[in-house]
Formats: C-alpha cells, sequence, structure tokens
C-alpha cells in the first residue's frame, strides 16, 4: 500500500488570461480525485525568465497529499496542462499553463524525464516567495531552510496579487 506524500506543485501562465488560468489550475487540481489539496500561495505576477519579449507571468504554488508516484502525478499534471491548450515548444516561452512538480517529500532524484527537487527552485523567486508564504518555516531536502534559499535567489520583480 502506498503512503501519502506531501507535494508542492507550481503553477504558471502569461496567456489567455493568465490569473483565471492558474486559479482555475487550482481548482481542477483540487477536484482531481487522485490529489489532497492541502493549500495554495497567493497569485504572484512576475516578468518572464529568458529575457524575452512576452507577457507578464502569474504564477502560484499549491501544496497537496498523494498517493501517486511522481511518474504517475507528473502524467497526471501534463494532462491538465494538455486541457488547457499548452504547446510544447520553446523553452521559457509562453504558455497557456505551466505545472511543475517542485518537491514531492525528501525525495531526490534525477533522470530525462523529472528531477526533484525541481532543478530551477533556487533561482526562481516566483518558486520561493509563494512557498515561503504557504509554509515559512520550510526545510529543503538538502536541509537548507527557506529563508537562505530566498536570501540567496536573484532579486526580481515580483507582485502578490490581491484577489
Amino acid at each position: 500500500m502506498n503512503s501519502q506524500n506531501n507535494v508542492f506543485i507550481g503553477i504558471g501562465s502569461n496567456l489567455d488570461d493568465p490569473a483565471v488560468r492558474v486559479q482555475k489550475a487550482i481548482t481542477q487540481i483540487q477536484h482531481q480525485p487522485t490529489l489532497t489539496l492541502l493549500a495554495h500561495s497567493s497569485i504572484y505576477r512576475s516578468a518572464p525568465l529568458g529575457g524575452m519579449t512576452q507577457p507578464d507571468y502569474y504564477n502560484a504554488v499549491v501544496k497537496i497529499e498523494t498517493q501517486l508516484s511522481p511518474w504517475r502525478l507528473l502524467s497526471t499534471l501534463q494532462t491538465l496542462e494538455n486541457e488547457n491548450g499548452r504547446q510544447r515548444g520553446l523553452r521559457w516561452g509562453s504558455r497557456t499553463l505551466d505545472l511543475d512538480i517542485l518537491l514531492f517529500g525528501a525525495l531526490r532524484h534525477k533522470d530525462p524525464r523529472l528531477e526533484l527537487p525541481h532543478p530551477g527552485i533556487f533561482m526562481r523567486n516566483f518558486v520561493l516567495t509563494p512557498l515561503a508564504e504557504l509554509e515559512p518555516h520550510f526545510m529543503f531536502p538538502d536541509g537548507s531552510k527557506i529563508a537562505e534559499r530566498m536570501a540567496e535567489c536573484p532579486a526580481t520583480p515580483i507582485e502578490a496579487l490581491i484577489e
């Protein structure tokens, strides 16, 4: 019998009313029979990565509980992305919906399909800020604290949306 795993998922969008898309993704995750939504952050707006000209991103982080394996969860999230019109193409390009497994319990794993923790987590304040909102004293699998990681993260503009 599988045990429950606490998982953090990053949600992002910058196309087709992105703030609404992020909120819709939270609702869709909440309604997945294999996932239990425990908490979600505020929605944040930030400039896109990679210096490309594109609309700002809207991001949030959710905490869920699941018995799914990381790979089954990845498939579930990719199905949700596809249902929301996700087109895979240019790295860091515009997208209707991006769902990333940020942390899967204390699991550390790397293969061509999935790396845990997410490889960019420590360099993205649009991930660390909402994660800190949910878990202000969070400790990563490597033993580092979220406050330490936020202090080391590049300071890029980020704005919490009041809804």
